[in-house]
């Protein structure tokens, strides 16, 4: 059995992993901003597994939560940056400076904030693997979906250097998981996106997969099997 925390846990593919990481038998420790989502998922899984709601953009949040869950819990075994928005269709300049902040907050402050946040635990114990959800949009790009892809790109270089900074025995390694239906992908795609595997169709086979991450992952750039 080991302990999962997963960031953005209220809808996607992280809704998705918490159904199939319980299944499995593995402790779930979850966040997520949807206050109704967080409620809803307290009722249906008992305790040990664990569900809060925390905003990652925020570092005070992210502390306090931390705080908690390491007292509770000790460290995670493996921890799951998934927490992420998109942008709405539109050109680069047509972008805001507000819906841009919005984007590279959560994906990019918001992982960082986690990291910040429970690593050291992780790294005492001199155990764990890191894993922060990148994108296909983080090893190629699109047209109007730049601030996504800007911080998926970034995504990629921020894990590959963690990997470079954990002792031996750990692993940071940045997830492309693929192609899904999710509301995400409909918000680029639109009606094409029920082309894909559904987040609960991508759960079975990506959990197990993650589940075997280990020390030599580290630092390779991987993809979840669909």
């Amino acid at each position: 059995m080991k302990t999962v925390l997963i960031t953005g846990v209220t809808r996607g593919l992280g809704r998705a992993m918490v159904d199939e990481f319980i299944r499995l038998g593995h402790v779930v420790v979850g966040c997520g901003r949807s206050i109704k989502e967080i409620v809803q998922l307290q009722k249906q899984f008992a305790a040990p597994n664990d569900f809060a709601v925390v905003n990652v953009a925020d570092d005070s949040q992210v502390a306090a939560w931390a705080e908690r869950i390491l007292s509770a819990h000790g460290p995670p075994d493996l921890l799951l940056n998934n927490a992420a928005l998109i942008n709405r269709n539109a050109k680069l300049w047509e972008i805001t400076a507000r819906e841009f902040s919005d984007v590279t907050d959560v994906n990019i402050k918001g992982v960082t904030n986690v990291i910040r946040r429970f690593v050291p635990a992780m790294v005492q114990r001199r155990r764990g693997v890191i894993v922060n959800f990148s994108s296909g949009w983080g090893r190629s790009t699109d047209a109007e979906v730049a601030p996504y892809c800007a911080t998926k790109w970034a995504i990629e270089g921020l894990t590959r250097a963690l990997a470079q900074e954990l002792p031996a025995g750990m692993a940071a390694v940045p997830l492309n998981p693929g192609i899904i239906a999710t509301d995400m992908l409909r918000s680029c795609f639109g009606g094409s996106a029920s082309g894909y595997p559904a987040p609960q169709e991508w759960a079975k086979s990506a959990v197990p997969f993650l589940l075997k991450m280990n020390a030599s992952d580290n630092g390779r750039p991987m993809t979840a099997p669909v």
